[in-house]
């Protein structure tokens, strides 16, 4: 089957390292990604020492594969590297503002996702972060990032020590609109959750968090209003401070 189709969230890993080869193989591949007018406004920062991965680990919650994968790599909205060209070419960059942190992270997370189909491609694990936006302010302190660089999302990567199973996903006709979009009515809503809310292990989960649907789950347990505004609170300063919120 293909790779993309059999992604599976990889958080157990094997201590077999990772060759420079492979590594430079995959990490290519994420430089061939598509890139808002070829400016590659992106930067990967690879981390396998041992100590900055201990150093790390606070700011992704001290989930154990963040010390354990083999490698680490957080992936970058970066202008730093674009100011810098443009500034030593007579150009004045305007890249100081919100649109130009989008850009750049999409950028960043298009990277991202060649590099993870290549790993997976090569029989390596993968797992996203998504603690990396929350502790972005942490994260530019412990790898030293510059003015025009934040970090938008980070992956381990390494050979794995598990096979999960897939995750579920809703069908096909809940994420796809053609032409134009189609609102979603509540008979929709019922339709299209009914699997997942039906599985086994999300039935469990809302047993053990006392709560009365999956739904509360994610509202009361998993991604919270209050946490929600906090860490938006967060990233708004670090997008500050990094030079982005000049409008």
């Amino acid at each position: 089957m293909n790779a993309i189709t059999q992604h599976r969230s990889v958080r157990k890993y094997s201590q077999k390292p990772v060759s420079d080869e492979l590594l430079n193989q995959v990490l290519h591949a994420g430089t061939r990604a598509s890139t808002t007018g070829n400016m590659q406004v992106y930067s990967m920062v690879v981390t396998r020492d041992t100590e900055v991965k201990e150093q790390l680990a606070p700011s992704h919650f001290n989930q154990p594969m963040v010390k354990e994968a083999p490698v680490v790599i957080t992936f970058c909205a970066d202008f730093n590297r674009f100011n810098k060209w443009c500034l030593q070419r007579d150009a004045e960059p305007g890249y100081d503002n919100f649109l130009s942190f989008m850009t750049a992270a999409i950028d960043a997370l298009l990277v991202a996702q060649n590099v993870c189909i290549a790993a997976e491609d090569n029989k390596l694990g993968i797992c996203y972060l998504g603690t990396t936006t929350y502790m972005a302010d942490k994260i530019i302190d412990t790898l030293n990032l510059p003015a025009g660089v934040v970090p938008v999302t980070t992956v381990t990567l390494g050979y794995p020590a598990e096979e999960p199973p897939l995750t579920d996903r809703l069908p096909m006709e809940a994420v796809v609109h053609y032409e134009k979009y189609k609102e979603y009515t509540s008979e929709d809503i019922d339709r299209l959750y009914a699997e997942k809310e039906g599985l086994e292990e999300n039935l469990q989960f809302v047993k053990e968090n006392n709560k009365t649907s999956l739904a509360q789950v994610f509202t009361d347990v998993r991604y919270k209003k209050a946490d929600n505004l906090q860490f938006s609170g967060n990233l708004l300063k670090v997008l500050e401070k990094q030079g982005f919120m000049n409008q």
